[in-house]
C-alpha cells in the first residue's frame, strides 16, 4: 500500500512539474519580443533619411513598450545600413528574410532600393510596409499582397506641384526638371509629365531636363541642360536628395533669380532648408505628413515621444513619417490576433478601417487598397520655417 501511495505521489509530482514546465515555456514564448527590420541609409550622403525614419519608428515603439508592449511583448526595430545603395539593400533584405524572428520590414528608404527589395518581399512572403518612397512600382493595380504603403504617391505630389505652378501663371513649357538618374528620378519625371497631360499639354520636348547620378554632387551637366534648354524655365521641379538639390538651387538662382524651385517630399525638407540657409526662402516642397507645429493629437504625442528618446534631436517631416508608419503598424499588430506572424500582420493591417491617428485624416486599407493616405500638404520655406500653401484647382 505504501508503494502504491509513493507511486501515486511521484506521478502527481511529475505531472505538476510537467504542467509548470509548459506553463513556463508558454510564458516565455508569449513574452518574446516582436522584431521588425528596416534597411535605410544610416551613413553616407543620404543618411538624414534613414536615421530620421528609424528615429520616428523607435519613438513610437518606445511609447508602446513603456505601456506594456503588445500583450506583454516588446517591440524591437533591427536597423541595417544600406547607404542608399541598392546592392546593400538587397543583402539586408535577404538577412531579414532568413531571420525567422523578423515578422516584417518597415520604413525602408528610397525607390532604387525598393526596386530590388520588392521582388524579394513578394517571393519570400514578407511584408514591406511604409517605405519612404512614393514610386508607382510599390503601387501596382491590383496591389502586391506583401507591399503596403502609408504615404501619398509621387504622382499625387507632382500633380499638386503642377497645379500650383500653373496657378502662378507659369506655362507648362516653362517648367524644367532636375532629376536623379535612377528609378526615383524617372518616377517623379514621368508623374509630372502625366500631370501636365491632364492639363492638355503634350509637347513636353520643350521642357528641359537635367539628369545627375545618385549619391554625387557632380551636377554641372545637369545645370547646363536646364539653362540651355529650348525655353528659359520659370520653374524647376526637382527629384533628388538634399545636397545636390541645394547645390543646384544656389547655382541656378544666380542665373534665374525669380525661378520657383519645387521639390517632392523625398528631398528631406529640413536637411534642404539647413543646407540652403537664407537662400532657401521661397523653395516649395510637398509633404505627405502634416506640419508638426499644428495643434494635433498626433503631433503632440510625436514631439513628446521624440523628446523622450532623443532630447537633442530636432523634429522633422521624415521622423514624423516614421512615427506615423509605426503607429499604423502597431494598430495592425493589434488586429493580427494572438498568433502574430508574417501573414497575420498583413491581414491585420488590411483590416484597418477609418483609423484615427490624430491628424484629421482617417487611414484605411483593404485587399484592393494598399495605400493608407492620399493627402499631400504643400509648404514653402519662409522667414521662420515652413509655411503651408493653399492649392485651388482651376
Amino acid at each position: 500500500m505504501k508503494n502504491l501511495f509513493d507511486i501515486l505521489h511521484l506521478r502527481i509530482t511529475l505531472a505538476g512539474l510537467f504542467i509548470l514546465y509548459f506553463m513556463n515555456i508558454t510564458c516565455v514564448m508569449g513574452s518574446d519580443p516582436i522584431r521588425v527590420g528596416i534597411s535605410a541609409a544610416m551613413s553616407g550622403p543620404a543618411q538624414d533619411y534613414g536615421t530620421n525614419m528609424k528615429l520616428g519608428i523607435e519613438a513610437y515603439f518606445e511609447r508602446i513598450n513603456r505601456e506594456g508592449g503588445i500583450n506583454g511583448r516588446k517591440l524591437i526595430l533591427q536597423a541595417l545600413d544600406d547607404g542608399y545603395i541598392p546592392e546593400l539593400a538587397k543583402k539586408n533584405m535577404e538577412r531579414f528574410i532568413a531571420d525567422n524572428r523578423i515578422i516584417a520590414v518597415i520604413g525602408n528608404v528610397g525607390t532604387p532600393t525598393a526596386k530590388v527589395t520588392i521582388p524579394l518581399a513578394n517571393k519570400n512572403k514578407i511584408l514591406l510596409f511604409g517605405s519612404y518612397t512614393g514610386a508607382e512600382l510599390l503601387r501596382k493595380i491590383p496591389p502586391d499582397r506583401y507591399i503596403i504603403n502609408y504615404r501619398a504617391s509621387y504622382a499625387q505630389e507632382t500633380a499638386i506641384l503642377i497645379q500650383y505652378l500653373l496657378n502662378q501663371g507659369i506655362l507648362p513649357y516653362e517648367i524644367a526638371f532636375f532629376t536623379q538618374n535612377d528609378s526615383y528620378g524617372e518616377a517623379c519625371y514621368n508623374s509630372a509629365i502625366k500631370a501636365m497631360k491632364t492639363h492638355g499639354f503634350y509637347n513636353y520636348n520643350l521642357n528641359s531636363r537635367g539628369i545627375f547620378e545618385r549619391n554625387t554632387l557632380d551636377i554641372t551637366d545637369a545645370i547646363i541642360a536646364v539653362l540651355d534648354g529650348p525655353v528659359k524655365p520659370r520653374a524647376i521641379i526637382m527629384a533628388g536628395t538634399y545636397w545636390p538639390c541645394a547645390k543646384f538651387i544656389r547655382i541656378v538662382k544666380k542665373n534665374i533669380p525669380d525661378a520657383i524651385f519645387a521639390n517632392v517630399s523625398f528631398v528631406g525638407s529640413h536637411a534642404l532648408a539647413n543646407a540652403l540657409g537664407a537662400e532657401g526662402k521661397g523653395v516649395v516642397i510637398t509633404q505627405v505628413v502634416p506640419n508638426f507645429d499644428l495643434d494635433l493629437p498626433l503631433t503632440k504625442d510625436y514631439l513628446a515621444d521624440l523628446k523622450r528618446i532623443a532630447p537633442y534631436s530636432s523634429p522633422s517631416y521624415i521622423s514624423l513619417e516614421g512615427y506615423i508608419v509605426a503607429k499604423i503598424f502597431v494598430h495592425g499588430l493589434k488586429l493580427a490576433g494572438n498568433d502574430i506572424n508574417r501573414e497575420s500582420i498583413i491581414d491585420g493591417i488590411l483590416n484597418i478601417q477609418n483609423l484615427d491617428i490624430g491628424m484629421d485624416k482617417k487611414i484605411s486599407f483593404d485587399k484592393n487598397k494598399h495605400q493608407g493616405s492620399e493627402h499631400v500638404w504643400l509648404t514653402i520655406i519662409g522667414e521662420h520655417g515652413f509655411e503651408c500653401l493653399e492649392i485651388k484647382a482651376k
